[in-house]
């Protein structure tokens, strides 16, 4: 079972890749873990991804291509496993399908869960993060006793720049220039299935394991 997570920043497609490795037992791999672990490891790919890394640059296609395919060839993937985070471009999606290709196989599910823009950046700006213990809150969903002060350690709440209003539309403006091709492009492939990410987590994984179940 081999899947790949589809959808804006802030969609929630990180949560339900959570649920479907636990439920699968498969492992949910993102191009972040795979750069720390190479790095902290200083395996020959590290060192060249970490050479991009601390100059500010961002990791060439082709070196990513290379650390993600060395993870799906390691044994925890026999049994499949789930993409967050890559594909990102249409370049990246058709070295991904060639690299597999080469092995035999190919992307079983392309999982797109779908929310608003506006829904996405009230769901973002509205989050306030502990800079001392890391708890999380939300203005509307899930809000502090006390109006910008932590529960678990009463310190001041804040907005992280990833979470301000300007910066989640500029997130989701190059999310609709580079990455949603890729809906067009697994919708091609046959394999994509797309879910209405407003709804409550808890129905839209039902509605995710409800497709991944009939095709086992």
């Amino acid at each position: 079972m081999k899947i790949i997570m589809l959808g804006a920043p802030g969609a929630g497609k990180g949560t339900q890749a959570k649920f479907i490795s636990a439920k699968y037992k498969i492992p949910q791999i993102s191009t972040g873990d795979i750069f720390r672990a190479n790095i902290k490891n200083k395996t020959e790919l590290g060192k060249k991804a970490k050479s991009y890394i601390d100059k500010g640059l961002l990791v060439p296609d082709e070196l990513t291509l290379d650390l993600v395919t060395d993870r799906l060839g390691r044994e925890d993937c026999t049994d499949g496993y789930i993409l967050d985070g890559f594909p990102r471009t249409m370049k990246q999606a058709d070295a991904l399908t060639w690299a597999l290709q080469k092995q035999g196989t190919s992307i079983d599910f392309a999982i797109d869960i779908e929310v608003p823009d506006e829904d996405i950046i009230a769901r973002m700006s509205g989050r306030r993060v502990c800079p001392k213990c890391g708890a999380t809150f939300h203005v509307e969903y899930n809000p502090p006793k006390q109006e910008g002060i932590c529960d678990v350690c009463g310190e001041k709440l804040i907005i992280r720049e990833d979470d301000k209003a300007e910066t989640v539309k500029k997130r989701l403006n190059v999310y609709h220039e580079s990455t949603q091709p890729l809906i067009d492009y697994y919708k091609k492939a046959d394999c994509l299935h797309t879910f209405d990410g407003t709804e409550s987590i808890e129905d839209v994984f039902a509605k995710i394991s409800a497709v991944l179940d009939a095709a086992e």
